[in-house]
């Protein structure tokens, strides 16, 4: 069983199952009689309560905070687990506050998207990969060939895919967002004129 001084991370993309995972580990805890702080970001505004819940309609209170340094108020000596949902959306002290329960001996579990709906690093997850003692990659079904690899989340509008002007977050449920697959993942640009970042190379042939 791991003890404090960890922090156990679970990422994937939308709909697999990082919240049910999170939710099972919670549970076992409880079972063990540990004393589990669980908490979520107040941004993500998909549950009308205090509380986490995943798809599959599990849920379990939780303390909604708004800074990542509130969690180490928050969190009490007597606390052996901190239960942190959807990593993504805190800000850039999450990593120093994460960093800090674990030197307190605190056991830490942990769900969030590695990538946004560009398929690029999602907030402070790559520097919570690499402070991780564990790292649990899931991934979903793809809702466009239904292949179970998907690792990217599509972001829906109006039933097609939102290009890549789109804002950075938007909360949504099923109705949003759907993981793909690379091979079915799109991003559609607005200005598709404008080849922003690529390069052509010519090479010459003497």
């Amino acid at each position: 069983m791991i003890q404090g001084y960890s922090f156990e991370l679970i990422t994937g993309p939308m709909s697999c199952g990082k919240t049910e995972e999170l939710l099972r580990r919670i549970r076992r805890c409880i079972i063990a009689k540990k004393k589990v702080k669980v908490i979520s970001p107040d941004v993500d505004t998909r549950t009308k309560g205090d509380y986490i819940e995943s798809r599959n309609g599990l849920w379990l209170d939780a303390i909604k905070v708004k800074h990542s340094i509130q969690i180490l108020s928050i969190v009490k000596p007597e606390d052996e687990i901190v239960a942190i949902d959807e990593l993504q959306f805190f800000d850039s002290n999450i990593v120093k506050v994460i960093s800090k329960l674990m030197q307190d001996g605190k056991r830490v579990i942990g769900t969030g998207l590695e990538l946004d709906f560009k398929a690029e690093p999602f907030g402070s997850m790559p520097e919570l990969m690499c402070i991780a003692t564990s790292v649990d990659k899931l991934h979903a079904v793809c809702m466009k060939c239904g292949c179970d690899e998907a690792t990217r989340t599509q972001r829906l509008i109006d039933g097609k895919p939102a290009d890549k002007n789109s804002p950075l977050i938007m909360i949504g449920g099923d109705e949003t967002y759907e993981a793909r697959c690379i091979k079915c993942y799109e991003l559609p640009d607005s200005h598709p004129k404008e080849k922003r970042g690529l390069r052509l190379l010519q090479f010459e042939h003497k």
